[in-house]
């Protein structure tokens, strides 16, 4: 076993401050690099040693391996914690990584690359009772069996990137006149976005919500999981709210889910933190969609209903160290909700925003939990991850933490870009979410700009009401404490006290 005494974080941002305050904890060294956009951003100051790594685009700076690699040999450092983004899910990185003599934070390059295509990833899980959405076991190279394949399995169906994410390289056909332009569009956008246009079919699942489960798993062949996550309310294909444990599964989903998660890992040889992907249907069946290898942006809600520090236990297997838990030692204690706070407009299509946070001031109270990367008076910078900052809830059962959620969002003051907190205020409110009759169509079926932009004007028009309210009854009653001779006769603290109140 290693015992890491440094660690490069090879990010930037809140998941940067959040990896380097639990390897404080450790009393592990930590390194930040930073590109020359990001030199005043508050992990750079946290870290016990930084380095500039380049340019402000991440291709010349945060993607740089080969840089990163040289600053680790030239600093004496024992282990990259890739966090999420960027390199942690590129196997050649992580094998340069290994083939340096340094210990990669997470799974082995061989898991990354078979769990990085969606093919190869259902190839590995197929050896195990898992179920899967009907489509094409491999890459689509014939059209024609293709739209055959189409037909048996019905329209609509979704034609899939295999390599990457986010939504790129996906387009839903609805009838096969459309199948060759969808086709096309598939097959550029996924050579474009990860220069790879291999691309197969499955049976689009038309109302599906969207369930991941959290698995470590160790170097000596232990693996658990620390159960779901609810991550339905989308734009783009990209969370916004997630929640654990989820309101839409019942404990035997669960059970099962988790079983076959860890069959998903055990398929591939992982150890480190990961998390199986689900797709739920309308009739409560799940299917495997795909694994990410790497911390998730929502870990937090899992650590706060388990009470698991995650990059801890990370840590902890990269030196090889068996796991110390087991399953039995687990259960889901309370809930948890994150919502992500980007720099975003919710009322224009959720198009990024750029700007200076001119007010920036978190809110704070007993369950809630805010992981960020910024200060008041930064600019947000164009050429990353819009995401300002992951505001967290935790509460006794789903209910409390909603309030905690809207409350926590009423206290948090961001001015100088629009960002998506209205957005996410109005999901707490709505009574789909309430009653988790919600799917990942959320922000298509129940949401619509005009309904934010009434209720930002509701709200606005409420608290002016308020403060004229208030104006008046203090200018009433100033004028009457001048006006009597109690005033005359009261000492000036007396005066001074009630004109404050």
């Amino acid at each position: 076993m290693s015992s890491i005494k440094k660690i490069l974080v090879a990010n930037r941002g809140e998941i940067a401050l959040r990896i380097m305050r639990t390897a404080r904890e450790m009393n592990i060294a930590t390194v930040a690099i930073f590109s020359e956009a990001d030199r005043k951003s508050p992990h750079v100051r946290y870290a016990d040693e930084a380095v500039c790594i380049g340019p402000p685009s991440s291709s010349e700076s945060y993607l740089r391996g080969d840089k990163i690699i040289q600053v680790c040999k030239d600093l004496n450092v024992d282990a990259i914690h890739p966090g999420y983004g960027f390199l942690s899910e590129n196997a050649g990185f992580a094998k340069l990584v290994q083939e340096a003599g340094l210990i990669f934070i997470g799974p082995s390059s061989e898991a990354i690359e078979i769990m990085g295509s969606k093919l190869a990833a259902k190839q590995a899980a197929s050896q195990y009772n898992i179920p899967m959405v009907p489509g094409t076991e491999t890459a689509i190279t014939d059209r024609t069996e293709a739209k055959t394949r189409a037909r048996e399995i019905g329209y609509p169906i979704l034609i899939k990137a295999s390599a990457g994410g986010g939504g790129k390289g996906m387009r839903v056909v609805d009838n096969e006149s459309d199948f060759d332009e969808q086709m096309d569009r598939a097959v550029s956008e996924a050579q474009t976005s990860f220069g790879d246009g291999s691309v197969f079919i499955e049976k689009y699942i038309t109302s599906p919500k969207h369930i991941e489960i959290q698995i470590l798993g160790d170097q000596h062949g232990n693996i658990i999981h620390l159960f779901e996550r609810e991550c339905s309310i989308q734009r783009r294909h990209q969370k916004v709210v997630e929640e654990a444990p989820s309101i839409s599964i019942s404990n035997e989903t669960r059970v099962e889910m988790g079983r076959c998660a860890i069959d998903v890992a055990r398929s591939c040889g992982y150890y480190g933190a990961g998390t199986v992907e689900f797709i739920l249907d309308e009739q409560g069946k799940f299917y495997f969609l795909e694994m990410n290898t790497r911390l998730q942006v929502e870990h937090p809600v899992t650590e706060q209903i388990t009470g698991v520090d995650l990059v801890k236990q990370m840590i902890f297997i990269a030196e090889g160290k068996p796991l110390t838990l087991t399953q039995t030692d687990l259960a889901i204690k309370g809930h948890a909700i994150e919502v992500r706070v980007y720099a975003e407009d919710a009322t224009n299509n959720f198009l990024p925003d750029v700007g200076t946070l001119h007010t920036y001031i978190k809110p704070a109270g007993n369950g809630v939990r805010v992981d960020d990367g910024f200060e008041q008076g930064m600019d947000i910078p164009i050429y990353y991850d819009p995401m300002i900052a992951k505001l967290i809830t935790y509460g006794a059962d789903r209910e409390e933490t909603i309030q905690k959620m809207i409350r926590a969002i009423d206290e948090y003051q961001i001015s100088g870009v629009q960002t998506t907190l209205p957005f996410c205020k109005f999901v707490m409110k709505h009574p789909a979410f309430r009653l988790g009759d919600f799917d990942t169509n959320f922000v298509t079926n129940d949401f619509h700009p005009n309904m934010l932009v009434e209720e930002i004007d509701n709200e606005s028009s409420q608290l002016a009401a308020i403060i004229s309210a208030h104006l008046l009854k203090k200018a009433a009653s100033n004028d009457g404490l001048s006006n009597t001779s109690e005033n005359k006769k009261a000492s000036p603290w007396k005066l001074r006290r009630m004109r404050n109140l």
